[in-house]
């Protein structure tokens, strides 16, 4: 393995664990405090779910010899987000994390299962998902309208970045939020203390409250949004680069330190599908067979990350909540754009596809169920009914 090591995967490692971080945890800091989670209980969970990755992308890369690399759901943490606080409070939602974990596990060991996820209509799963990312994408501009001067540098950021290194936009906004942080906002006098305190987080254990509530508002659209739009696309990205790892015992993995994760506050770990194309394209290394070195390193910057998360959250909970959910509503546009764009792009489909979108982004709730289930219901009727009249007619 040794021989394998390269400074090209040095470096595209930790370039991988640097962007997956700073990219996606305002989006898990707002999903986990939107469903009641305190701020212990916030970086309880992102330092889990950071070693959970971490270690899953080591094992896994090991193992297999192929750059498997791994993340958390940055889309599941926007539907919870959505959400919100549901009956029960965050026990209850922490219950439903380990439901969704057995979900997964099922999924790669019951094909049966696995098969029912994939046979999911592609432009429903993408139009809940806009429908769910819809609320955080608004974020920015309801930022600017708070207060433009605390706003606009975050947005103006990201737009110059975005345009030309589209990996570093935020980051950037994130840098912004820094600086307007320190020179926009009021600190209290004992600001790095708090932080120093906080850098290194303790896990919290949460003993889970299982409702069927949680377990239909929060576990089944969780679980369809984890493999949706993480797990599946991460087999699709490692197939697209020549890699045939094996679903069924990824799936089972990441299903295992999802339950382990939700324990003390973690949403799903799972594949990654953005920063996966990073680690296995030839950025990582030209040889293809030794590019796994880049998601090892990812890995170990992960287990770092996720060490120090605890000061991490205590400098950006000084800020208005607001300018935090810019932020992470930056980091979801393009993820808003690509399923709006695959949902609405087969003219058959589109008007359920359209369904599913405004039935979820309402943030309607019906029988105490979510919007994201009975949008995805709503158009899969509407599919349906299309489908049945057209034959009819023939």
């Amino acid at each position: 393995m040794l021989k394998d090591f390269s400074v090209s995967a040095l470096m595209m490692g930790l370039l991988t664990a640097f962007v997956g971080f700073i990219s996606s945890f305002a989006v898990i800091m707002q999903g986990l405090q939107a469903m009641g989670a305190t701020a212990p209980q916030i970086a309880s969970g992102l330092a889990a779910q950071s070693i959970s990755t971490g270690v899953l992308a080591i094992v896994f890369s090991v193992w297999f010899r192929m750059p498997v690399s791994m993340a958390w759901t940055t889309p599941g943490a926007a539907l919870l987000a959505g959400i919100g606080v549901i009956e029960g409070g965050f026990p209850a939602a922490v219950g439903a994390f380990a439901v969704c974990g057995v979900l997964i596990i099922l999924s790669g060991l019951f094909r049966p299962l696995g098969r029912a996820i994939r046979a999911i209509p592609a432009p429903l799963a993408n139009a809940m998902l806009a429908g769910i990312l819809l609320s955080l994408c608004l974020a920015p501009i309801k930022a600017v309208a708070f207060n433009a001067a605390l706003g606009l540098p975050i947005v103006l950021t990201w737009m110059v970045v975005v345009s030309r290194w589209r990996l570093w936009a935020v980051p950037a906004s994130l840098g912004a939020l820094i600086l307007v942080l320190v020179f926009g906002v009021d600190l209290p006098p004992d600001a790095m203390g708090q932080i120093g305190a906080a850098i290194h987080p303790g896990f919290t254990f949460i003993e889970p409250v299982f409702t069927l509530h949680g377990a239909i508002s929060v576990a089944i659209p969780l679980f369809i949004v984890t493999m949706a739009s993480q797990n599946i696309p991460g087999i699709a990205i490692l197939k697209v680069h020549n890699y045939e790892p094996p679903p069924g015992v990824l799936f089972a993995g990441t299903g295992i330190f999802t339950i382990l994760g939700g324990l003390v506050g973690g949403v799903p770990v799972n594949m990654a599908a953005i920063t996966a194309a990073m680690c296995a394209s030839e950025d990582a290394h030209p040889d293809p067979a030794k590019r796994y070195w880049a998601t090892i390193v990812s890995g170990f910057g992960y287990i770092a990350l996720g060490l120090v998360a605890g000061g991490t959250i205590a400098f950006v909970s000084l800020a208005p909540p607001i300018l935090l959910q810019a932020v992470a509503g930056l980091g979801l546009i393009n993820a808003f754009a690509s399923s709006a764009f695959a949902a609405y792009r087969d003219p058959e489909t589109r008007e359920a596809a359209a369904i599913t979108f405004l039935v979820t982004a309402s943030g309607l709730s019906f029988a105490g169920v979510s919007g994201a289930f009975w949008g995805l219901i709503a158009g899969g009727v509407m599919m349906a009914l299309t489908r049945f009249m057209r034959s009819a007619k023939k």
